[in-house]
């Protein structure tokens, strides 16, 4: 297929060149062009402009923020103003459920396909191939995305015709990868006042809760290496707001997650902004007065 892909941030990177390995042919754009010419050596094509990018099959946009979406696709000359009718938008990008709501009508009208297909996993399964995709948008869009979410990912859940619905999912499994996070900042401060190595008992962890988000996120909060970020902490406050946005939307109380919004304010407010998001993790034992690592 011939498709564009625009954002390549830690990410994007890894997605497009797995697009790039599935021999789909690839239109790269990024703000810094200097990352799109690590994908041309790839055989990607560098495009100068957004609306280069759109020029063929589909385009899939992996951005930071509702911001850099708007900007990208709702713009002067963007996505929306330069993909033909019946071309494919796939938004990857974590976004707000009202965004979302809002691409998916402008796509309809002007005879586009749009498919909400937000990602789970950090940078090293993007390169990998395997990050999980939730999808949601019309059968025949999300037919037509199929081949690039199976280059991209090693399972796919489509979750409904609505696209935001795949949205609100997304941040519903980042609200719970951050109660993990919270919660084994918390266990790990006690037990490291308490004499215990953190070592052995991320041991432990591994055997009564062995999947990734403990296996991940336990190992970073044991060792306190919170650089480089993976999933930088500002993006995982900006999701928590989004999450509450929702939640307000649909009255749902959330008392935990106001509590994450918190947590991520404080971090943030002391400088973290450029560490991972697990590093809320290490707030507890600081509170508890007890050295991270």
């Amino acid at each position: 297929m011939n498709v564009g892909f625009i954002g390549l941030g830690h990410m994007g990177m890894g997605m497009a060149a797995n697009l790039l390995k599935a021999r789909h042919q690839v239109t790269v754009y990024n703000r810094t062009h200097e990352k799109a010419r690590a994908l041309a050596a790839r055989g990607a094509k560098i495009a100068g402009t957004v609306s280069e990018a759109c020029q063929g099959d589909a385009v899939i946009t992996m951005l930071a923020n509702d911001a850099a979406v708007e900007s990208v696709v709702l713009e002067f000359e963007g996505v929306l103003a330069s993909l033909r009718p019946g071309a494919l938008h796939v938004s990857s990008s974590t976004i707000s459920v009202a965004l979302s709501g809002r691409l998916n009508e402008e796509h309809r009208n002007y005879g586009h396909r749009y498919v909400a297909a937000p990602v789970f996993g950090r940078p090293e399964a993007a390169a990998a191939a395997e990050l999980t995709v939730v999808a949601g948008g019309e059968a025949d869009a999300l037919e037509a995305a199929r081949p690039l979410l199976a280059a991209i990912g090693r399972k796919v859940f489509v979750i409904g015709d609505v696209p935001q619905a795949a949205n609100l999912v997304k941040l519903s499994g980042n609200f719970l990868n951050g109660s993990v996070i919270e919660s084994l900042g918390e266990a790990f401060a006690l037990i490291t006042k308490g004499g215990i190595d953190r070592q052995r008992y991320l041991e432990i962890l591994a055997s009564l809760f062995n999947v990734p988000a403990y296996n991940i996120y336990g190992a970073l909060i044991a060792s306190g290496q919170f650089e480089p970020p993976g999933f930088a902490a500002p993006l995982g406050q900006k999701d928590i707001r989004l999450l509450l946005a929702a939640a307000d939307t649909l009255g749902v109380p959330m008392p935990v997650a106001s509590l994450l919004r918190d947590r991520f304010l404080t971090l943030i407010a002391h400088g973290g902004e450029r560490l991972d998001w697990s590093a809320i993790g290490g707030l507890a034992a600081k509170d508890a007065g007890v050295a991270a690592a």
